[in-house]
């Protein structure tokens, strides 16, 4: 079985998933609903993808849900491969303090 993409992508397929439950309709319905393949509906509520704005805004709107809400409470450490770990506020702090 494939790998999970990240813990983010774990998460955001689980509410995916939720979300398509909770109106009990099937990937297949979903993905022709999001003019997607069902294969990359399957991908994305296993965690083994990470889908683009234009596919999170396209099942949100075959789901009717605010792909916010997939997002919610996501944080940057949950991606694997990120070089840097400064927020923009941490950075400007501390430039000025070296200035």
């Amino acid at each position: 079985m494939p790998e999970l993409h990240s813990e983010a992508a774990r998460i955001f397929g689980d509410r995916v998933r939720s979300s398509r439950l909770q109106l009990g309709v099937s990937q297949e319905h979903v993905a022709e609903l999001a003019e997607m393949h069902v294969t990359n509906v399957g991908k994305i509520e296993r965690g083994q993808t990470n889908p683009s704005l234009s596919t999170i805004v396209a099942l949100a709107g075959a789901l009717s849900a605010d792909p916010g809400s997939w997002v919610t409470g996501i944080r940057p450490e949950m991606v694997p491969g990120r070089s840097h770990t400064l927020t923009a506020a941490e950075f400007i702090r501390e430039r000025s303090r070296r200035a």
